[in-house]
């Protein structure tokens, strides 16, 4: 009855609405409507008056910013570097670890007291190889700035923050190699700059082992000078303030020589070319269509081109890109461009993730797009609409000071015209469909490309020949070094089932692995900063559960009891008595799985031989009778699983195994590292495997 009286309201109001409508219409019957027909003309674009700002030089070369808003009593201090790009080499990643580490400890206060006395005073502090950043209440401002200064002036480098860093670091590139974003970012940036230029380099897990606290320490040494700085000042405060607080805190900072350096242009890529990156297991290909730029900030044609951009694929909806990809043929949920301005270097970057099936026909239309925009002038309303967008954002901006003040910074760094943010809406407005497509014919090249995918390559790889001018693909890893895709052939004798029969005789034989009645693990991790525990039982036929413990308190907690199911997280419980999730609980019942794909109707198929980490391993297939899909690696000499990649829906899980140890004459992994199902991989340690382990039946009770 209730939801008869709701519908019935909603139908009531409608039908109001309705009628009101219909009488306001008939009212205006005799009004002429011919202005409802067409759109209001735009108007001429008004002056602005940004907000002002103050400057000053100190004597050791600091340039200091001052931007006063007095609405809130607070004040920000931005100490920025006007580093010059530096190529790393063999140990890539070491200024970010030298930054990281300037709040780590100075000479008069461990990480400890620093954090504490920020937090006391309800400040923030961070700091990085582009400079320092703090913020707090203006009564608080000289002890924020007491506290900037030390980390400026004494870092310490502890060699236990150092390691952490790096520990930290290694964990986001293990789960990195899984993250086809990433990976796609690693290719795009080595393809389009190369190896010898600064924005061709990409962190690995081998050039953060090399990095050492001598590298990080000449770092600071060299970069962190006045004269090689700007502080840029925010909030309740004004310039005579901001210069006696200046030359308190950063008078007595020196000066000295800083070192600058030049690059050779990178080459333009000649025709299209492929570079793919695999992710087995993937349902979706990541697309990148991409290519470097020389377009400096400030230049005549940064309006014009993001105007351009904005048209082909920039952040407005209405854009061809997405228009096309999303709303025509459905192939994404969005589809993008981007044209960026650089001092060095530019770049520009189409993008998508679209399904494995359509990687192809997602190619075509980009393509398409790229040389429509070229060949033919955009519409006035096209243009129109991507001002008003541009003109918008803009416009939203300036309600924040701080982009007062980065517009400040950005008129030093980049040596702009003082007047060039007041006349940008006049600008704007200038760009002519003429201008789009001069752009368009300057910046955009789709018959000279990289088309970078990262994705399934059994299931797409082959079908992108065509786009490659050479139609020869090139494969990369996921931290962007190209490999050679050499087919090893199998000898007639390789099936998978020899495959997983040789598996079940290297971890102990059929005879032992069916001798087992129960399998008792606990592993061990750290998540957030915290231990996780995580127990599993398994006892013949069919039981199964499974507790993980973190901060002294269970979160999550899965039983079979060869019936029925429970799923338990954070207190809430889910008896399952049908279904997929009761078929995964089964499933996590079955003790050595791989012994059981005959009896369970597993189709297995051999993909080849591929090298994983270095090891090379027979590939292979294993298709679910309910389609799901598990991609297993098997070490060829050994004959040991060493990765497995389950692939569900949008998600895909890689698990790899190491460090495999006798129980009893059977070998099990004890360590498991998990990545795809959450932001930084997830490394699980047994710390006990026990076999033929007594169960208590109230393990599996299920209330």
């Amino acid at each position: 009855m209730k939801q008869l009286i709701i519908a019935l309201s909603v139908i009531f109001i409608f039908s109001q609405c309705a009628k009101k409508t219909t009488e306001l219409v008939s009212k205006a019957s005799n009004v002429d409507q011919t202005w409802r027909k067409m759109a209001p003309s735009p108007a001429a674009a008004r002056d602005i008056s940004l907000g002002d700002y103050a400057s000053f030089d100190l004597a050791n070369g600091l340039k200091v910013i001052v931007v006063e808003n007095h609405k809130l009593p607070r004040v920000s201090y931005q100490l920025s570097l006007n580093n010059e790009a530096l190529i790393e080499g063999d140990k890539a990643g070491y200024t970010s670890f030298a930054g990281d580490l300037l709040s780590k400890g100075t000479k008069n206060r461990t990480k400890a007291q620093i954090d504490e006395a920020i937090d006391y005073v309800g400040a923030s502090l961070s700091t990085s190889s582009s400079g320092v950043f703090g913020s707090a209440l203006k009564k608080h401002s000289d002890k924020l700035l007491d506290i900037m200064t030390d980390v400026l002036y004494n870092p310490t480098f502890p060699q236990d923050e150092f390691e952490k860093i790096r520990k930290r670091t290694a964990s986001g590139l293990a789960s990195s190699k899984t993250n086809p974003e990433a990976i796609a970012t690693n290719i795009r940036s080595i393809v389009n700059f190369g190896a010898n230029h600064p924005y061709g380099e990409v962190q690995t897990e081998e050039t953060i082992k090399n990095i050492t606290l001598d590298d990080c320490r000449n770092f600071y040494n060299t970069y962190f000078k006045p004269n090689n700085a700007y502080l840029v000042i925010v909030g309740d405060i004004t310039p005579a303030e901001a210069r006696m607080q200046a030359e308190k805190y950063f008078s007595k900072w020196e000066k000295g020589k800083v070192p600058s350096f030049s690059y050779a242009t990178p080459e333009g890529t000649k025709g299209t070319q492929v570079r793919f990156g695999n992710k087995d297991g993937a349902v979706q290909s990541v697309i990148n269509i991409s290519y470097p730029i020389d377009m400096k900030p400030g230049s005549e044609d940064a309006i014009k081109a993001n105007l351009m951009n904005s048209i082909l694929g920039g952040g407005i909806f209405s854009g061809r890109l997405m228009q096309n990809l999303r709303e025509k043929k459905a192939y994404t949920y969005g589809a993008r461009s981007n044209i960026s301005t650089d001092k060095l270097m530019g770049n520009f970057n189409a993008f998508a993730s679209v399904r494995n099936e359509v990687t192809d026909s997602s190619i075509t239309e980009f393509i398409y797009e790229l040389k429509r925009i070229v060949n033919e002038p955009v519409s006035d309303a096209d243009l129109s609409l991507a001002k008003s967008s541009m003109s918008g954002n803009f416009g939203r901006s300036l309600e924040s000071p701080q982009t007062i003040a980065n517009f400040a910074l950005n008129t030093f760094k980049y040596n702009l015209p003082k007047d060039y943010y007041n006349n940008y809406l006049k600008n704007v407005d200038a760009v002519s469909v003429a201008d789009v497509q001069a752009m368009a014919k300057r910046y955009i090249r789709p018959d000279n490309c990289n088309i970078v995918v990262v994705g399934n390559k059994d299931n797409v790889a082959d079908k992108l020949k065509k786009f490659d001018s050479d139609g020869v693909i090139d494969f990369y890893d996921p931290f962007g070094k190209k490999i050679e895709d050499k087919k090893i052939e199998l000898s007639a004798d390789i099936t998978a089932d020899g495959i997983i029969k040789d598996y079940i005789s290297a971890i102990g034989g059929e005879a032992k692995l069916k001798a087992v009645k129960s399998i008792y693990s606990s592993m061990k991790a750290s998540r957030m900063g915290q231990d996780v525990t995580l127990e599993t039982f398994q006892v013949a036929p069919n039981k199964y559960a499974m507790k993980m413990n973190m901060m002294g308190m269970t979160v999550q907690e899965q039983k079979y009891d060869g019936t029925k199911g429970l799923q338990a997280q954070m207190g809430n419980k889910k008896v399952i008595t049908d279904g997929k999730e009761l078929e995964d609980l089964k499933k996590s019942a079955i003790m050595f799985e791989q012994m059981n794909y005959a009896s369970l109707g597993y189709k297995l198929e051999v993909k080849g031989i591929e090298n994983v980490d270095g090891t090379n391993c027979y590939k292979v297939l294993a298709t679910s009778p309910a389609g799901d899909l598990i991609t297993e690696f098997y070490d060829v000499k050994t004959g040991y699983l060493i990765r497995s990649v389950k692939a569900e829906e949008k998600m895909t899980m890689t698990t790899d195994y190491k460090d495999y140890k006798s129980v009893n004459g059977i070998m099990f992994p004890f360590s498991s590292a998990i990545s795809g199902v959450a932001p930084t991989t997830l490394v699980l340690e047994a710390t006990a495997i026990e076999i033929d382990k007594i169960v208590a039946d109230d393990v599996f009770k299920i209330e």
